[in-house]
This record gives structure tokens, sequence and C-alpha cells, in this order.
């Protein structure tokens, strides 16, 4: 067993931020980064699974994804943060100090950061994982740009599938957007958007039933619900839209959470219902989900906790 001023649980974006600011205030923070076998929360995060990286400030040329994790993770080291590559898999924020289980290891904690994630949730075809990043996306504001004057796809019905469909068409030559049923969940001024664009088509009906390519996207197997007919729809990007899942297992029932899953932190601040404890990046954001504003609130996590620490006379 050991205690520490500081445990962050999560090593995204925000989780080495938060590792940054409280190694740099002297807090010798401990992260419990994830296994790197894990897809959801996997050491460094959604970014592992990026190939390109272009709007992260200060990479004109841009960046890998890993690779502008693991400088994230150098930065942290070099001021004094600790790393363990495993997931926890117990807490209990009953009282302080905090307790975090890595399997059978005890870690207490005077503070918490909570910076676990979300994953986009995935149609569940094998071809998928293999293509993520070489023609398959889950974000068009981050992807959107390398697929000027093709023709790609949407996968989806809701608000954020519009929102994407609509942003792509910015780049695109064509959009389809394949959704299961024929009405659109999303809301009507976003349909009215979607149905009055001239480069959106739509593919009612209709699933993903397989991917074509083998290092690059070069099509999708589309069947139809009703007919159960199958066809190849020719696209070279396919962006799936059909939701996120937050990484809040572990806090059921101890840090208060939206339905959805999402934490819910204080107005303003990363401040959780537990004194001590602090969310922040996609973990408890489902608005803007950027590596960017990720990164800004686990500054602000790394504040909230060591000017809390010192306030309860840490």
């Amino acid at each position: 067993m050991s205690r520490h001023p500081v445990v962050i649980i999560g090593s995204g974006p925000a989780g080495l931020t938060a590792a940054i600011y409280t190694a740099r205030a002297n807090l010798s923070p401990l992260v419990i980064e994830g296994e790197p076998s894990s897809t959801s929360d996997q050491p460094g995060g959604q970014l592992m699974l990026t190939t390109e990286v272009e709007n992260f400030p200060g990479f004109p040329e841009g960046i890998m994804g890993p690779e502008l994790m693991m400088r994230f993770r150098e930065q942290a080291s070099r001021f004094g943060a600790s790393f363990i590559t495993a997931k926890a898999t117990a807490i209990d924020f009953s009282q302080r100090p905090f307790k975090v289980w890595v399997r059978d290891d005890l870690y207490e904690a005077d503070s918490i950061i909570v910076s676990t994630g979300a994953q986009s949730l995935m149609i569940g075809l094998e071809a998928e994982e293999r293509l993520l990043g070489h023609g398959v996306s889950t974000c068009a504001t981050c992807d959107g740009f390398f697929f000027r004057g093709q023709e790609i796809a949407v996968v989806g019905g809701g608000d954020s599938a519009i929102e994407e469909a609509t942003f792509l068409t910015k780049f695109a030559s064509k959009v389809t957007l394949i959704h299961r049923r024929d009405t659109l969940r999303a809301s009507k001024i976003m349909q009215d958007r979607a149905l009055s664009n001239p480069k959106i088509e739509m593919r009612w009906n209709s699933v993903v039933t397989n991917l074509i390519g083998h290092d690059k996207l070069v099509g999708a197997m589309v069947r139809d619900v009703n007919t159960a007919e199958e066809s190849l729809l020719p696209v070279t990007g396919l962006f799936v839209a059909i939701g996120h899942r937050p990484n809040t297992d572990l806090f059921k029932g101890v840090l208060d959470m939206e339905d959805s899953g999402y934490l819910i932190t204080k107005s303003d601040s990363s401040y959780t219902n537990i004194d001590g404890v602090f969310a922040c990046g996609d973990v408890q954001d489902h608005t803007y989900r950027q590596a960017i504003t990720a990164a800004g609130s686990g500054c602000m996590a790394a504040i909230d906790a060591e000017r809390w620490l010192e306030a309860v006379g840490h």
C-alpha cells in the first residue's frame, strides 16, 4: 500500500494534462493509466486509435495521435508523475484517504482526479478496428478534412449523426447517411437541414454488414433490413455516429452521473459530488469531445485539486 496526494485515474489528454500540472505543483501524482489491451480506457485514451491529428495547436504539420499522447506522458513524467499501466479495478471514496485498487494492490489518495474518458460506440464489425484511422472514423471534426472531394458515408440517425453528415458536406462531394429505420431520431431542425442538403443522400432501412479494404477503406456492404438485399456502397470514408459511452462503470452509485453515464461536475469547475474527487475530459463532457478541450479541463481539475488540498491543510 502507498499513499499519494493525488491519484489520477485515466491517461488521455485530460488525465495527462492534470498530471503535468499537479506534478509541477510538487504533488507527485500517481497516474493509473489503463491497459494497452483495452479499447475503452487504454493508456492515452481515444487518441491512441487516431492516425493524424491536425487540429491540436502547436503542430502545424500535424502529429500522429499516439505520438502526441507519448509527448504528453513524457512531459508529465519529467515533472515527477509516476505511472501504473493497469486498470483501476475497485474504489472506496467513502472517507479520506480515498482508496483505489489495481487488482490486489491498494493505493491511497488525499485527492482523486477521474479522467477515464469515453468510447465511441461501434457497429461491431471485425474490419472496423482494422480500418479505424484508415477510412473509418468516429469524429467528423477531427478527420473530415482528409476526405475532401470524396464520397463518404455516415452511420446513425440521431442529432450527432446529422451534425456529422452536415459538417462533412464542407469537404466531401457526397455524403450518404445510413440509418436502420425510415425516420430519423434527430430534432426537426436538424432533419430539415439534412434532408434539404443536396450533398446528403439518405439510405433508409439499411445497416452496414461489412467493410471492404485491407489497409484502406474502399467500400461498405449495406443490407436493406426489409428485403435483405445487399449492395456495395463505394465510399472511401465511413463515419460511425451512433453515440458514445463514458467509462464510468467503476463509479456507479458513488459519483453523481447523468442517465447516460456521464459524470456530473459542478458549474464552471471539475468538482464532483464528493469533496476531493474531481472529474475532467470526455468522462464528463458530451458536448465538445476534443483533445484540446479535454486537456483544458484536465488543467482545471489539477488546479481545483491543488487549491482544495491547500484549503484542507495538505
